[in-house]
């Protein structure tokens, strides 16, 4: 994949952090809709991130939950959806009216986006519930979503199940990916963890995380983006122990240098 950059120096560009927009700019528009990642365009936010799974007929749609209940006008699961379906789910309303009608988003869409904008993206892998063959099937939706990513854009893949982004790597060996954790899931195992991986970051929770950490980390040669971070003084505090992103609620007000 030549659209996806892996140089040694990934970790940093042209010495800005990477500051993400946590579900796009999801303090100001309705988090993983088109709607939420535009804004982070339009607030000139360089990287957003976006939730993925997959629905009945192999569509990658972007979506934190496995139900429908918290973000759209829907409940339940959204196993048996089609691409079909998608235009008339309500994702925006429940924040403002302004958002009414805001659609539930392929990944197809953000990646449309990113080519026209020069986006960058971390997308999250969902551990998916369906079983074996749509676990597969969701990697692999989503390795040929990032094929059609223009030269020079970047990328890194992201998920809490490191079985799955295991997968994933032995599929797309040159994308970047991040195993990500919760502070409670952090063990003395994670070198090992990232080694059999094949990891270039390692995602902390922001939550009890510690400069020693943070160094340790970058001493073992990872990149940190640290989960999620609404402080500007933890943000700063984070990039002076050694952090190379955060993923933020208010990525447009963390300064990137």
């Amino acid at each position: 994949m030549s659209s996806v950059t892996t140089e040694s120096d990934r970790f940093l560009s042209n010495g800005e952090r990477i500051i993400i927009g946590h579900r796009g700019l999801s303090s100001l528009a309705p988090e993983n809709t088109m709607a939420a990642f535009r804004s982070a365009v339009d607030h000139q936010v360089g990287w957003v991130e976006a939730d993925v799974d997959i629905i009945a007929d192999g569509t990658i749609i972007i979506c934190h939950d496995s139900t429908l209940d918290r973000t759209t006008n829907r409940t339940g699961r959204y196993d048996d959806l089609t691409v079909a379906d998608l235009a008339g789910i309500d994702a925006g309303g429940w924040f403002s009216s302004q958002f009414e009608g805001e659609p539930l988003p392929a990944l197809r869409d953000l990646i449309e986006l990113m080519n026209e904008a020069g986006l960058n993206a971390n997308i999250e892998i969902k551990p998916n519930e369906g079983g074996k063959e749509a676990t597969l099937r969701l990697i692999d939706g989503v390795v040929a979503q990032l094929e059609r990513l223009r030269p020079g854009l970047k990328v890194i893949v992201s998920s809490f199940s490191h079985l799955l982004l295991h997968l994933f790597k032995q599929r797309a060996p040159h994308v970047p990916v991040g195993c990500l954790y919760e502070s409670r899931t952090l063990s003395d195992d994670w070198r090992s963890t990232l080694e059999i991986v094949g990891a270039d970051y390692i995602h902390p929770e922001d939550s009890g995380l510690t400069r020693e950490k943070v160094q340790a980390f970058r001493a073992a040669g990872y990149g940190v983006n640290v989960w999620t971070v609404n402080s500007l003084s933890r943000a700063n505090e984070l990039f002076n122990w050694g952090a190379t992103g955060v993923f933020s609620d208010i990525a447009h007000q963390i300064p990137r240098r």
